[in-house]
């Protein structure tokens, strides 16, 4: 475009050359407006909670009450677990809901629960060497978690079974706002970066954060929340892209394959996300 305007400024007066730059720049505008995600709604149901953790690939909800119970429910029934002890839930992950990760912020403390929120494993990092001050949990491949050091600012890859850090990542620069991962990928959302690692704990690309807040990971594609807006970074893609996505105040928010939960005011909605 540079090149152009440069190339007309020479043979066209100044009107001319203002209506010119005005058209390239509306056009410009209007190419990138539609590169966009489309968003199709699919269905609405009535739910109430106090908060929605996580919804698995099968479309079983994991959710807690003002209790501290997490509840599992399921198509045909609800199941659920408590652990009094240690009070209020701070994340679920359900990546692999065979091992499901709870983390208790406020006691340092993950508990790893089977299908049936029967408990597996208790990793509580204030009585185990090195002493760890963990801050995000997310799930690893095998036996292992991925985790945020808040006193070294790093990821480790922690397998819990041995006590043993994997690998440590290089130290981040800003507060860390939020985590999320599978087997493979692992993003880290900072004040001032995206990051995107491998499971190697190799960083390989990141993003300016442009007002980020947090984000969610399903197979296909990554979400990003700015404010009550949703931007997705497809997989295989380096390009973030907005949601055309009407109006809504959003509480919480999920991707499981190419399924987009939005929970808010008592109400579950799920989008289909299809890519132009």
């Amino acid at each position: 475009m540079q090149i152009l305007i440069n190339y007309c400024s020479s043979f066209c007066n100044f009107q001319t050359m203002q209506k010119l730059v005005l058209f390239l720049l509306l056009f410009a505008s209007i190419c990138e407006a539609q590169v966009s995600i489309e968003v199709v709604p699919k269905s609405i149901e009535d739910f109430s909670t106090d908060h929605l953790f996580d919804i698995d690939n099968f479309g079983n909800l994991y959710f807690s009450k003002s209790d501290n119970t997490l509840y599992k429910q399921t198509k045909d029934t609800t199941i659920t677990y408590t652990n009094f002890q240690l009070g209020k839930i701070t994340s679920v992950n359900s990546f692999n809901p065979l091992k499901l990760n709870l983390f208790y912020a406020d006691f340092n403390t993950v508990i790893i629960l089977d299908n049936r929120l029967a408990e597996i494993f208790k990793i509580d990092f204030n009585v185990l060497e090195p002493y760890r001050n963990v801050s995000f949990v997310t799930t690893g491949y095998d036996n292992t978690l991925w985790l945020f050091n808040q006193d070294f600012q790093f990821l480790e890859l922690y397998d819990y079974k041995t006590n043993k850090t994997r690998i440590k990542t290089v130290p981040v620069q800003s507060k860390v706002l939020d985590l999320d991962s599978d087997y493979n990928y692992v993003y880290l959302l900072t004040e001032n970066y995206l990051y995107l690692y491998n499971y190697f704990g190799s960083l390989i690309t990141k993003y300016p954060n442009l007002g980020y807040d947090s984000l969610t990971f399903g197979e296909s594609n990554l979400l990003l929340k700015k404010g009550n807006e949703l931007f997705v970074l497809p997989k295989n893609s380096d390009t973030i892209l907005p949601l055309k996505l009407d109006d809504l105040l959003i509480n919480q928010f999920f991707v499981t394959n190419e399924t987009l939960y939005i929970y808010t005011d008592g109400k579950l909605r799920q989008f289909q996300l299809k890519t132009r």
